[in-house]
């Protein structure tokens, strides 16, 4: 547990942030930015190949949305038993609410969203800075 905690100590002084990925680093004094997350039960008559579309689609939206500065996508894994159902999560940052209001707005977000619309049982959004 003590070697834990130096660890976990050593980690945040070299700039490391808990929750970022391997070789994501975050230095002291950066600016904050807005995650957006969106979590999604997709129906349950849908095909593999129906679910993939849509992940597929999403995933692509940081090379056609400008403003997008990270994304990130998984499966639940969690072992609590307390996901209420919600099977996918998606994180996209922005540097600014006016990035974010963009991205909305964006045709290639309008288009993801015309593919998802029907397709996911129970969806949740939201946002919150970090930095």
């Amino acid at each position: 547990m003590i070697r834990l905690a130096i660890a976990a100590t050593v980690l945040l002084g070299a700039g490391w942030v808990v929750g970022m990925s391997p070789g994501q680093k975050e230095s002291r004094g950066a600016q904050q930015v807005l995650k957006h997350i969106v979590l999604y039960k997709f129906k349950d008559t849908l095909t593999t190949a129906q679910v993939d579309e849509v992940i597929t689609a999403f995933k692509a939206l940081p090379s056609k949305v400008p403003g997008i500065i990270g994304f990130e996508a998984g499966t639940n894994v969690s072992k609590e038993g307390k996901s209420d159902g919600l099977t996918h999560s998606f994180v996209v940052t922005f540097a600014s609410v006016a990035d974010l209001d963009t991205y909305i707005a964006h045709p290639a977000h309008q288009d993801y969203v015309k593919i998802v619309k029907d397709r996911r049982e129970k969806v949740v959004v939201f946002d919150y800075w970090v930095k």
